[in-house]
């Protein structure tokens, strides 16, 4: 609920007195006194859980991330634990990243759950998202907590919830949690942790992940994996704890690192955003790589659960592969290695803003494409809801894969390996994982895709954001770019539309303020507010057919040409 001026000033004011500790107290005095903009931004409503979790900006106040938001979450969560387990001794396990106070927030975290009688397993140390998806199921753990903001800006931090399986909270435990926390005062939170319930995490745990994700991705077989030159860049993040020496174990020796952003750092001293989806973020590393002539780059975001790869085009110039090209190339790759007959259902996951393609590639090898909301969580709860099906691998346009079902979410540490086990097998075959990808064109035909994220900051921001997806519903465009809109999809009712049959039908998934439209020739066309930024997405996909590997270029100038048709016609700049 948003709040107006005088409700923000009544509940700073609370803010001003106990249970808050001195320095919050003053801290908000201040904002009171001399910036009440500020104010009404720190305020003006209640952090909320969104596709990754709670991410906010780090500072006082309901709608930032600080020891009293963070604690209520957790106050809240240790007794939707006890009450959902009753008579069992509760176990969590704990990680953080490398941002500025996820240290810090992550032994309040643990307090909290000590304090609640909550037996806490936690990382010493920094580690991976997908670590703690993994140490949850290994430990036989209740849930998880993962402090980290993925890759926000340095400003951000967030708050992830893991559930038995490992995979985050999906309905209707989240509905159940956030109902709790909300029912809950600041004054509830028990601080007073029991340090015997705090066990801290050994190497023992480094090694079982790490030999688990080379059981799961080393699949290229007898391939010279000396042969493979790689940049590797965690950008100042959590992975350099373990993708180097993923990749080292499973034989790849000819591994450069980016020492420039090597080291954890919550500032990112060396880019504008430390995210692998923007090629800006990998240019040092494609330095490195074309200094000494690599074959391949991979970069990981500050959590380490997104994965950018680079690698060489026809012409030898070192090209970003983006999120849907990634995981077709991922999928096909591992449909190929994967022995099919022997498994049960196989199935391969997606997400209804990622790329139509992966349906032909599941058509192609004939095993089932489910598809999903957005988020990984969604296909983590497809494995969960399906445990008489075999899940082979699966991804997300948003530079997110997950191979096999160990880990239960977006796997940079697993899915780095899977990269170079694709470019061994190719280069076993002299080939290119580049023209391996070209050929699934020709065989399938060329899929092309833009993602356009407008931000919007703010109080101001988030109206703009919630008129625009008013204005879309109110006022549907009947044509785009000369093509006219022959299916709307509203995942916030659930309704289906078919305009030439005049047809409603209801869509059987979870609501979600997703708006997608299908055009005639094909295109599609996806609008939603990001679940973790002040954003809202516009996501479009075309596609045509390619006949011949050197017209690949040109054809896909085309298909860009008619993105920016469909962009400038919706006015989105």
């Amino acid at each position: 609920m948003i709040m107006n001026k005088q409700e923000i000033l009544n509940v700073a004011q609370t803010w001003t007195q106990e249970p808050f500790d001195k320095e919050t107290r003053s801290q908000t005095q201040h904002l009171i006194d001399q910036d009440i903009a500020q104010l009404e931004e720190s305020f003006y409503k209640d952090l909320e859980f969104g596709t990754g979790g709670m991410r906010g900006i780090m500072g006082v106040g309901t709608n930032r991330i600080n020891k009293y938001t963070l604690g209520k979450n957790t106050q809240g969560l240790s007794q939707y634990l006890k009450k959902t387990f009753p008579g069992e001794q509760i176990k969590v396990a704990i990680a953080y990243d490398c941002r500025h106070n996820s240290k810090e927030l992550a032994q309040t975290v643990s307090q909290v759950f000590s304090a609640n009688g909550i037996q806490v397993y936690l990382f010493e140390e920094l580690r991976p998202t997908p670590l703690l998806s993994y140490t949850v199921k290994r430990k036989d753990c209740h849930a998880g907590i993962v402090l980290t903001a993925s890759h926000n800006p340095p400003e951000y931090n967030g708050y992830k919830v893991y559930w038995q399986d490992g995979g985050q909270l999906v309905p209707p435990q989240d509905k159940e949690l956030l109902e709790l926390i909300n029912s809950l005062e600041f004054k509830d939170i028990n601080f007073n942790g029991d340090d015997k319930l705090i066990e801290l995490l050994t190497p023992e745990d480094d090694n079982a992940f790490i030999e688990d994700s080379i059981k799961a991705a080393k699949v290229a077989g007898d391939v010279d994996r000396s042969r493979v030159k790689i940049v590797f860049t965690s950008l100042h993040g959590t992975s350099i704890t373990l993708i180097p020496e993923t990749l080292k174990r499973a034989g790849y020796t000819d591994l450069h690192v980016v020492k420039e952003q090597a080291i954890p750092n919550g500032d990112f001293p060396t880019v504008k955003s430390p995210n692998p989806e923007e090629p800006e973020a990998l240019q040092m590393a494609v330095e490195l790589a074309n200094k000494i002539n690599a074959d391949m780059v991979i970069g990981t975001d500050p959590d380490s659960d997104r994965l950018g790869v680079a690698v060489r085009d026809n012409d030898g110039n070192m090209v970003l592969l983006n999120g849907n090209q990634t995981m077709i190339t991922m999928t096909d790759f591992l449909l190929k290695k994967a022995d099919l007959s022997s498994l049960i259902n196989p199935f391969i996951g997606s997400t209804i803003v990622s790329t139509p393609m992966m349906h032909d590639l599941a058509m192609a090898y004939d095993v089932e494409c489910k598809e999903g909301l957005t988020g990984f969580k969604w296909i983590a709860k497809m494995i969960k809801d399906h445990p008489n099906q075999d899940f082979i691998g699966g991804g997300e346009e948003s530079f997110g894969y997950m191979v096999g079902d160990f880990v239960r979410d977006k796997d940079a540490v697993t899915a780095a390996l899977l990269a170079c086990e694709m470019y061994a097998q190719a280069k076993a075959n002299n080939s290119t994982v580049y023209k391996d990808l070209i050929k699934l064109y020709q065989q399938h035909g060329l899929y092309q895709e833009k993602l356009v994220a407008l931000v919007k900051k703010g109080i101001s921001g988030a109206a703009e954001i919630k008129q625009m997806m008013i204005d879309l519903r109110e006022q549907p465009p009947q044509t785009i770019a000369g093509q006219e809109v022959i299916i709307t999809e509203d995942y916030a009712s659930s309704i289906r539309y078919n305009k030439h049959l005049d047809k409603k039908e209801t869509m059987e998934v979870p609501k979600s303020n997703v708006l997608i439209f299908y055009l005639a020739d094909g295109t599609k066309i996806a609008a939603r507010p990001s679940g973790t930024e002040p954003k809202i997405k516009f996501y479009i996909s075309t596609k045509t057919g390619l006949s011949n590997p050197e017209d690949y270029k040109a054809t896909q100038q085309q298909l860009l040409n008619k993105i920016d048709a469909v962009l400038k016609d919706l006015d989105i700049q």
